[in-house]
Formats: C-alpha cells, sequence, structure tokens
C-alpha cells in the first residue's frame, strides 16, 4: 500500500519558526509531548495517511513545510463533539515553496503533487529567506 498526504492552511502562522515555537509552547498539553492538531473531520483514508504519510502546511498561500504524521487519535472538544487528533513528529522539515489557494479544512494532497524538502545548511547566515524563496518560485525560479 502507498502512502498519501494532507495539506493544511496554518492560520495564525507568518514563518515556519512561528509553527516550531507554537507547537513547543502547546506540547504540555500532551501525555507524549508530541504535537498534535485537531480537526472535526476523521480522514477517510486513515491507512494510507499512516502509511508514510505527512501534512503540509500553508504558510501565507505557500506550501512551506511539511511533518511526518505518526497517529490519529479520538478527541472530544468542550461541547462533547468528536474529533480526530493528528499526531505528528516534532520534526518540521521546510519544503520547497509551491503557491496555493485558500481552501477550508485540511485536503488529501497526492504523492506527485507535494513539494519536495529543502535541503537547508542553517549554519550559513547568508541563506535566502523564506518569503523570497517563495517568490522566486511563483515565478518559476528555483
Amino acid at each position: 500500500m502507498t502512502y498519501i498526504n494532507l495539506i493544511k492552511i496554518n492560520v495564525g502562522s507568518s514563518t515556519v519558526e512561528d509553527i516550531r515555537r507554537w507547537q513547543l509552547t502547546n506540547k504540555e498539553k500532551w501525555p507524549d509531548k508530541k504535537p498534535r492538531h485537531i480537526t472535526r473531520m476523521w480522514p477517510k483514508r486513515q491507512l494510507e495517511i499512516l502509511n508514510g504519510g505527512s501534512i503540509f502546511w500553508v504558510i501565507k498561500g505557500y506550501i512551506m513545510a511539511r511533518q511526518k504524521i505518526l497517529g490519529m487519535e479520538e478527541f472530544y472538544r468542550g461541547d462533547n463533539v468528536r474529533c480526530c487528533s493528528l499526531i505528528f513528529d516534532s520534526t518540521i522539515y521546510e519544503t520547497e515553496s509551491v503557491r496555493k489557494r485558500p481552501f477550508q479544512g485540511w485536503r488529501y494532497l497526492e504523492i506527485e503533487q507535494s513539494p519536495a524538502d529543502l535541503k537547508i545548511d542553517r549554519s550559513n547566515n547568508d541563506s535566502i529567506p523564506a518569503q523570497l524563496l517563495a517568490e522566486l518560485a511563483d515565478i518559476g525560479v528555483r
């Protein structure tokens, strides 16, 4: 069986670093300290996702990062509505920047449409800012 990815707009984040900070700040909420995202709808293709899938994060209109999905579990909101808690690996991989139109909720993202991870050397302080990389990718320069 192959795997499939998810894609989700990360509301409230302007950078990949914002996602890292938010997840680090909120990890104490969970017994295993793994980052999570609570979503109302449970993916019907759960087995494919858990066979190696990731969630790709859209930030400011661009896919910019991904996280491996480790599991899913039931979560009940304060109003007793059943939701799906997506459990992630704590490592966030920056990806090639790909423009993405707005959408609601999450969507499936086929492997063929999933951007590749960036090979970033963080020891070099002259690296190109993520927003500039996104704009260059938007006009076809990689």
